[in-house]
């Protein structure tokens, strides 16, 4: 799938299409829902802890507005004017009584007791708050609602390939300011690629959470790497305690990029990549986190783990990655720390490409810019179906892994083959790829390793 906005019809389309939105949502809505209507969208689960709540609602209500062709700067700032009029509410009537749990035979640091609250009730009242906020802003529409914003080009397709079931998540969240309510004037885009194994509740899980964790780190403002290292942190341990209390034994790498204004902030943890090309120049901006990487292997074993080598290199035996969120039973030796990078963008980047292994074990870096050129003068500019054509190139490699790649266009792809007639790129370079063990050139770095 794709998502792009012709950009001189964007005003035409803001006076227009919410309103049409709204009149269409409030004609199927008319009243809030009462005690006996089904609810319109899957509830996450049937319970949540208090710090879930945010991120769960928000990707409900997400789900449910995207699924109804609402628009997507719209979606996002109703979905956070609803989950912030139910969060000032009081929510102990959601209160779930606690439930006698076995004792964990491993010894765990005292923590304070988690209250869980009903879901489905949860999800009922989020729906009220949702109808109350469209009634209103259909009467008035706030500023928030409608702002001009930089539309982005951003190409997505992901497949289940020949595995039993598709264990990848990805997120595009172009309104990441309007979902969270932050107003002040750097714009903010975020993308994300997960590869889950085991399942898929873990890549789930990072696909809804992450992003908002990293939204109420106070250090987004002033250091956007290491609120995104924070959010994989922090994402990681809830997770562990939904993994050890729901029996899960799920993990995900994933990898992810926030643009703030001029700046391009990534973290990864795992095998998921993400690359720049700048002037048909593929820029390497981090080094997956694999067993054998001699770091990696040297922190396993300091832990009193081991790599060994079997079909690929693995940890304890088992897993082919050394740090993921999830993997209950290999920590800490499969870490979730996250490592991140921060790069200034200069306006010559071209775009950036995001993917799980699926993709990148067959599909080396530098053939990335001669396969999205070819396809680019193929359909004469259009980026639209370019991920589309690069997982069924992985695909007819040979990988059998669930594939996900997304292309986040940085400029217009007619310029970007105006730029390569003239000669100004050449797909061939790998930039910076040489220069670090790390690999993490031309980058002003934030990493650290867990112990």
């Amino acid at each position: 799938m794709a998502s792009a906005a012709p950009q001189n019809s964007r005003q035409m389309t803001c006076d227009t299409e919410i309103p049409d939105f709204l009149d269409t949502l409030l004609r199927d809505f008319p009243a809030p829902l009462s005690l006996e209507s089904p609810l319109p969208w899957k509830v996450p689960g049937t319970v949540l802890s208090l710090e879930e709540v945010e991120a769960e609602l928000a990707e409900l209500a997400m789900g449910f507005l995207g699924s109804r062709n609402a628009p997507p700067l719209f979606a996002a700032a109703v979905t956070h004017e609803a989950v912030s009029q139910l969060l000032q509410t009081d929510l102990s009537e959601f209160k779930k009584s606690p439930e006698q749990e076995e004792e964990e035979e491993e010894e765990e640091e005292e923590k304070a007791p988690v209250t869980l609250l009903d879901a489905k009730g949860l999800a009922r009242s989020f729906f009220h708050w949702l109808w109350k906020a469209c009634s209103q802003w259909h009467k008035q529409l706030p500023l928030a609602a409608q702002a001009p914003q930089r539309q982005w080009l951003v190409s997505i397709h992901a497949i289940r390939n020949t595995r039993r079931k598709m264990e990848d998540r990805h997120v595009s969240l172009p309104t990441f300011n309007q979902l969270f309510g932050l107003s002040d004037s750097v714009d903010r885009a975020y993308f994300a690629v997960f590869d889950g194994h085991g399942g898929v509740d873990a890549a789930r899980y990072a696909s809804v959470h992450v992003h908002a964790q990293a939204a109420h780190q106070p250090e987004l403002l002033t250091d956007p790497a290491a609120a995104l290292k924070e959010a994989f942190r922090r994402t990681d341990d809830m997770f562990l305690w939904k993994a050890r209390r729901e029996r899960l034994q799920s993990g995900t790498t994933g990898v992810c990029a926030l643009i703030t204004g001029t700046m391009l902030h990534v973290a990864w943890l795992g095998d998921s990549q993400v690359i720049l090309v700048q002037q048909g120049q593929v820029v390497n901006l981090m080094e997956p986190h694999r067993p054998e990487r001699q770091d990696e292997k040297a922190r396993i074993e300091e832990l009193g783990g081991f790599v060994s080598l079997m079909d690929c290199w693995r940890v304890n035996g088992t897993l082919a990655v050394s740090r993921a969120i999830g993997d209950v039973f290999q920590k800490p030796y499969v870490s979730g720390e996250a490592d991140a990078a921060s790069r200034e963008l200069t306006g010559s980047e071209d775009y950036l490409l995001l993917a799980c292994d699926g993709f990148f074990d067959v599909v080396p870096h530098h053939e990335v810019t001669g396969l999205v050129h070819s396809h680019l003068i193929k359909q004469n500019a259009s980026g639209l179906h370019v991920a589309e054509e690069l997982v069924a190139v992985a695909r007819d490699r040979g990988s059998h892994d669930n594939i996900t790649v997304m292309v986040v266009f940085l400029r217009d792809p007619l310029e970007l083959l105006e730029s390569r007639a003239q000669g100004t790129g050449d797909a061939r370079a790998d930039v910076g790829s040489q220069e670090l063990p790390t690999g993490l050139s031309e980058l002003e770095t934030n990493t650290s390793q867990s112990s």
